[in-house]
Formats: C-alpha cells, sequence, structure tokens
C-alpha cells in the first residue's frame, strides 16, 4: 500500500511560486539584451570610423621631408575649382609656415571624380611624378592653373614642355596613351572611397580626415598642424 505524499505547506506553495519568474520578465531580459548589443555595435562603429587611415606615404607624390612629424594628404581632381584655389592659396603658405622647416609633408592623392578629362590629367601628372618627384610638384600647380583646358595627350606633354620639366617627354606621351599608370589611379579612387571621401580637396592629417573648414580658411587649418605639431593630434 503506497503511501499517501504529504502536500507541501502552503507557505511551501508560495515559495516556488515566487522562484518562478513571470512571464512578462523574458521578453524585457531579451529586449536589454538587444538594447546593449545595439550600444556595443554603435559603439564600436564610432571607434572604427574615427580610427585614422592608413597611407603608404612612400608611394604618393610628396612636398616635403618624408620624415615630418605631420603628414597631410589630399585627395584632389585636375578639374576642381575647388583644388586650383587650394593650390595656388594654401600650398604656398603651407610650404613657407611648415614645409619648408621639415615639419609637414603634402602629399598628393587622385580622386578622379568631376570630368571626362580627370582621369587622362591623372595618369600624365602619375608619370611625371614617377619620372622626377620635384617636376610633379610643378606640373601639379601648373594643371590647376589651366583648369579650364580640355586635356588631351598633346596639351599635357605640351604643358610639361612649357613648364620646363626636364623630363623625357616622349616617355611621358607613351604613358598617357598607354595608360601605364591607369591602375594606379584606381587604387587612389578605390582608396578615396574607403576614406569615404566625397569630394575635393579633401585633406587628412596623420590619417584622420578633416573637415572642409579646413580648405575653406588657411588660419583653421594652421591651427590644426600647430595643435598637431604639439601632440593635440
Amino acid at each position: 500500500m503506497s503511501k499517501k505524499k504529504k502536500k507541501p505547506s502552503g507557505s511551501g506553495q508560495r515559495q516556488a511560486t515566487a522562484a518562478k519568474p513571470p512571464s512578462s520578465v523574458k521578453p524585457l531580459i531579451w529586449m536589454t539584451v538587444i538594447i546593449v548589443a545595439i550600444i556595443v555595435f554603435i559603439f564600436l562603429g564610432i571607434r572604427s570610423g574615427n580610427a585614422p587611415v592608413k597611407f603608404d606615404y612612400g608611394s604618393y607624390p610628396t612636398l616635403g621631408s618624408a620624415d615630418a612629424p605631420v603628414k597631410i594628404v589630399e585627395f584632389g581632381d585636375y578639374k576642381c575649382p575647388h583644388c586650383a584655389e587650394f593650390s595656388q592659396n594654401f600650398v604656398p603658405l603651407l610650404e613657407q609656415d611648415f614645409i619648408e622647416s621639415g615639419r609637414v609633408s603634402l602629399h598628393f592623392v587622385n580622386f578622379t571624380f568631376m570630368e571626362k578629362d580627370s582621369r587622362i590629367a591623372a595618369v600624365a601628372a602619375q608619370s611625371v611624378y614617377h619620372q622626377d618627384n620635384d617636376a610633379f610638384w610643378k606640373y601639379y600647380k601648373a594643371l590647376f592653373r589651366n583648369l579650364d583646358t580640355t586635356w588631351t595627350t598633346d596639351a599635357l606633354v605640351q604643358l610639361a614642355k612649357d613648364e620646363e620639366l626636364g623630363i623625357d617627354y616622349d616617355k611621358l606621351r607613351q604613358d598617357i596613351e598607354a595608360e601605364t599608370y591607369g591602375d594606379e589611379v584606381d587604387d587612389h579612387n578605390g582608396l578615396a572611397r574607403k576614406g569615404k571621401v566625397t569630394g575635393t580637396p579633401t585633406l587628412f592629417l596623420n590619417g584622420k580626415q578633416l573637415d572642409s573648414s579646413h580648405v575653406i580658411d588657411y588660419a583653421v587649418l594652421k591651427r590644426t598642424i600647430e595643435e598637431a605639431l604639439n601632440g593635440g593630434t
């Protein structure tokens, strides 16, 4: 004869019931987990977005010392009027205030998005660069001075001759016609997209993108550079 099981006391029943989480708590727990996950995702995204871009500075045209503590990368298009203003008004001041003393270097990267002949001008400029870095910067300034010119192979070679760059002009012509450095220009454009560049000129200082005020007001750019030289960036 089996023994009749003794029913738990009332207090025991209440205790067992109290130990079970209410059904309404579960959705709350899941909601909390989801919110925390979203916050972590956003935080990591912000940190990733603020991470400096890694540039291979030695592979770009360089104005100034390769050992300069502050390195500025300009993304530009040879048909961009604002880039022309930057080259004519800002670059000479940068040279005078920072580059000649070895404290800042300027590096140029193509972002050819404006006009059809933006690309051929970029290919020509890269050809000049691979022959002579110093000649590149002379050509860079000349290209922007002649912003309204429709660039053809003949026009680009003639510009190099007019500027007396002292390079092999036949090689320049061959490089333009064969698009010898077309892949290099494509890589530059890919880097621009990776760096979330949306216009030109866009500046990066030690890998960090600067806002548009730095290409509108030289005083703003100068102050930011000085802060970086003093350890602020």
